[in-house]
């Protein structure tokens, strides 16, 4: 679909590159009051993708947020990558996403009908992963955002975290990483359509497939993948877990137009911002090319799970993954911790 405007135009950043530095986040949430309760096992000073509050026996509650400006000019597929990198959270934690808020920041240039498709698009994501759109909240303003607030429900003896991994874990990734490469790259008309549709295609697939297959082995720790980069989302795995995360980089799946462009020096802002928060925690264990460093930094707009299982249990959970996600990988292991959070390999 064709709009008058487009999207993209219309915002500074796209996507997950939007997002706020980690280490700043931090900073300017340090020291503010909170209530301590019993019943929220996790909350902000996990760093985790979502908070979950027990509500009985058998039954905790997930909650999350995710917005964010453009990443595409379609107002359908807006939506619905944005709805999906929303309900990522829920899958991450372990849990069955159920309930959902829109957040929608409308630009006063933008048509009815390109609002009703940017809903349309999150409420199809909503409806394939079960959930509904209950209602939400919209206002103008000077560019476009929209996302969704999550709410969904686990058992409280089968929550995931970003802090659970254990030495001898073996770590699997869902989705080939080089997203907000892309589609910088794409803004600049440097990537064939083709290539930018498989792209598109990848951040509007719900990781519900690759959640449903995890919960059914002994899976440790969990995160996805989003605006802080494979290594931004691995160092707090690993600061969070207090080991050490190696990553074998032969074995990350990336697109390989991705290393093309990241060469040629296109390369998000966000993708810095992730360096400088993650790097003083990385050894590089001998020579990888900086393109290829770049691509781990790159931040992933609706990205895959990041697991990490016992050894036992990996080569199994992972054909499973594959036959549904052929691009599903092993991509390192889970040590002590030793003199850095993450060596690559």
């Amino acid at each position: 679909m064709e709009t008058q405007v487009k999207l993209t135009k219309l915002a500074a950043c796209a996507g997950c590159g939007a997002k706020m530095g980690a280490g700043t986040l931090a900073k300017m949430l340090d020291g503010f009051k909170t209530h301590a309760d019993p019943r929220l096992i996790v909350g902000y000073d996990k760093s985790d993708d979502a908070s979950v509050y027990v509500l009985s026996e058998e039954q905790a509650l997930i909650q999350t947020t995710d917005f964010f400006p453009p990443i595409v000019d379609d107002p359908y597929l807006y939506g619905r990558i944005a709805a999906t990198n929303a309900l990522s959270d829920v899958y991450a934690m372990g849990g069955e996403p159920k309930l959902a808020l829109n957040i929608l920041c409308a630009a006063e240039s933008m048509k009815d009908e390109t609002i009703r498709e940017i809903l349309r698009g999150g409420y199809d994501a909503a409806y394939e992963a079960g959930a509904i759109i209950t209602g939400g909240h919209t206002i103008k303003g000077a560019e476009p955002i929209y996302g969704l607030a999550v709410s969904g429900f686990v058992r409280p003896d089968k929550v995931l975290t970003n802090s659970g991994a254990r030495p001898g874990d073996v770590l699997l990734l869902t989705k080939p990483l080089g997203v907000g490469i892309l589609t910088t790259a794409a803004k600049a008309d440097m990537v064939p359509g083709e290539v930018m549709d498989r792209i598109y295609q990848q951040m509007a697939t719900l990781n519900k497939t690759a959640r449903d297959i995890m919960v059914e082995y002994p899976v440790h720790s969990c995160t996805d993948i989003t605006g802080f980069g494979l290594l931004g989302h691995s160092y707090e795995m690993a600061q969070g877990s207090g080991c050490t995360l190696h990553i074998e980089v032969g074995r990350v799946p990336y697109h390989p137009e991705a290393l093309e462009m990241a060469e040629m020096g296109l390369i998000p802002a966000g993708a810095y911002r992730n360096r400088e928060y993650a790097q003083p925690g990385v050894k590089l264990c001998g020579e990888i090319p900086l393109a290829v460093q770049d691509i781990l930094y790159d931040p992933q707009t609706s990205g895959g799970l990041l697991i990490a299982l016992p050894a036992r249990a990996a080569e199994e959970c992972l054909a499973r993954l594959q036959e549904k996600i052929p691009q599903a990988a092993r991509i390192g292991c889970v040590t002590e911790m030793q003199e850095s959070a993450i060596k690559l390999e």
